[in-house]
C-alpha cells in the first residue's frame, strides 16, 4: 500500500489575505484513512474561481488558503480500502473532496450538488481541517473524489480537463446535447470556451464562437476549428443568426445582457450558464415565453463525468491549449489571467517547482 510515515507535511503557495497574493506556506496533511489515497501533486491548472477564492470577491474565504482544483498527481500510498486505485497510478482531484454520499444526489451521480460538498479548497473537511488545494507538493483524498488519468495522457493536459473540461462536457450530456448535426454556440473564449469548441467539434456539432470583439477570430476558426464566428456588437451579423441555434453555452464571469443571445435561440433552445457572476441578469420574460427558451446553469460535473471527459479526450485524440509555468510565476500568471492574458489555460508544474 505504500508508505509515508515521516512525510506528512505539504509545502505549497497560499493566500494570506484578499490581496490574493500567494506566498510559500508548510501545513500537515491528515493521516492517509482507510478510504483515502496520498497523492504527490504533479501539476494544477489555475482557474478564474481561483481568483474569486483568494481575494475573497464571493465573501466566503478564509486564510491561509491554499488555490488549485485541477490536480494531477502519483499515487503514493492508499488506505486499506480503497480498490480503485494503486501506487505509482496517474490520478486526477477536481472542484470536490467530499460529499455526504448518502443522499439522492451522492447515490444518482449527482454529488456535485450534495448540500453537503466538500471544495477542494477553501473549504473545511468533517474532521474540521481545512481543505487545501493543489497548489501544494502533496494531498490526502477520499478515493470518491480522485480520478484516472488515461495512460498515455499529459499530466498537464489532464489537469485542464478537471475543472474546465467537465464544466462543458456536464450540461452537455445533461441535456441532450451530445447528438450529432446540432448548432451550438460559445459564448467567451477563455478557458471553459475553448474546451467547449473543442468538445461540441469533437461529438459533430456546428459550433460558433461569440465575442466581443474580433481579437480572436483567427483563433477560433483557425486554431480551435469553430465553424463560425460572431461578434456581438455586430447588429448585421447577430440579425442574420437570429432563431438559429440549438443552445449557447455561456461562459462569461462578468455581467452582460441575455437578450442579444436569447433572440440567436431556436424554438426550446437552451442558454445555459457557467460563468460566476455576482450581479443579477436581467432580461424581458417574452424573449423566453414566445420561443419557449431555456435560461439554466450547470456546475462543474460529477465523478462519473469527469472520468468520462478524460476517456473522451484520449478516445478523440484531443488535447487542450495550455501554458505551463512554475510557481514562482504564479502571481503574475494570476495577474494575466485577470486581463485574459493566456490562451487558454494556466497550468502550473508543481513537480518542476521549489518551494
Amino acid at each position: 500500500m505504500g508508505s509515508v510515515e515521516g512525510e506528512r507535511t505539504a509545502s505549497g503557495f497560499a493566500a494570506r489575505d484578499p490581496s490574493g497574493f500567494l506566498s510559500p506556506y508548510t501545513y500537515q496533511l491528515r493521516e492517509t484513512g482507510p478510504e483515502d489515497v496520498h497523492i504527490r501533486v504533479i501539476c494544477c491548472g489555475l482557474c478564474h474561481t481561483d481568483i474569486h477564492n483568494i481575494k475573497n470577491e464571493l465573501g466566503m474565504s478564509n486564510y491561509p488558503m491554499v488555490p488549485g482544483h485541477e490536480v494531477v498527481g502519483e499515487v503514493v500510498e492508499i488506505g486499506k480500502n480503497v480498490t480503485r486505485f494503486k501506487v505509482k497510478d496517474v490520478v486526477g482531484v477536481g472542484c470536490i473532496v467530499g460529499s455526504c454520499k448518502s443522499c439522492e444526489r451522492c447515490e444518482t451521480d449527482r454529488e456535485q450538488y450534495c448540500n453537503n460538498r466538500i471544495w477542494t479548497n477553501n473549504d473545511v473537511y468533517s474532521d474540521g481541517r481545512p481543505t487545501q488545494g493543489g497548489f501544494a507538493t502533496a494531498m490526502v483524498v477520499d478515493q470518491k473524489f480522485v480520478v484516472k488519468v488515461p495512460d498515455g495522457m499529459a499530466p498537464e493536459q489532464a489537469s485542464a480537463l478537471l475543472c474546465a473540461g467537465v464544466t462543458v462536457y456536464s450540461p452537455l450530456n445533461h441535456f441532450g446535447l451530445k447528438k450529432s448535426g446540432l448548432r451550438g454556440a460559445i459564448l467567451g473564449l477563455g478557458g471553459v470556451g475553448h474546451m467547449g469548441v473543442k468538445i461540441a467539434k469533437a461529438l459533430g456539432h456546428h459550433v460558433t464562437v461569440i465575442s466581443s470583439s474580433n481579437k480572436k477570430r483567427e483563433e477560433a476558426l483557425d486554431h480551435l476549428g469553430a465553424d463560425d464566428y460572431l461578434v456581438s456588437s455586430d447588429d448585421a451579423r447577430m440579425k442574420q443568426a437570429v432563431d438559429s441555434l440549438d443552445y449557447i453555452i455561456d461562459t462569461v464571469p462578468a455581467h452582460h445582457p441575455l437578450e442579444p443571445y436569447l433572440s440567436l435561440l431556436k424554438l426550446d433552445g437552451k442558454l445555459i450558464m457557467l460563468g460566476v457572476i455576482n450581479n443579477p441578469l436581467q432580461f424581458v420574460s417574452p424573449m423566453v415565453i414566445l420561443g419557449r427558451k431555456t435560461i439554466t446553469g450547470s456546475f462543474i460535473g460529477s465523478m462519473k463525468e469527469t472520468q468520462e471527459i478524460l476517456e473522451f479526450f484520449k478516445e478523440k485524440e484531443l488535447s487542450s491549449m495550455v501554458e505551463v509555468v512554475k510557481m514562482d510565476y504564479v502571481n503574475k500568471a494570476i495577474e494575466r489571467l485577470e486581463k485574459n492574458d493566456v490562451r487558454y489555460r494556466f497550468v502550473v508544474d508543481v513537480e518542476g517547482s521549489k518551494f
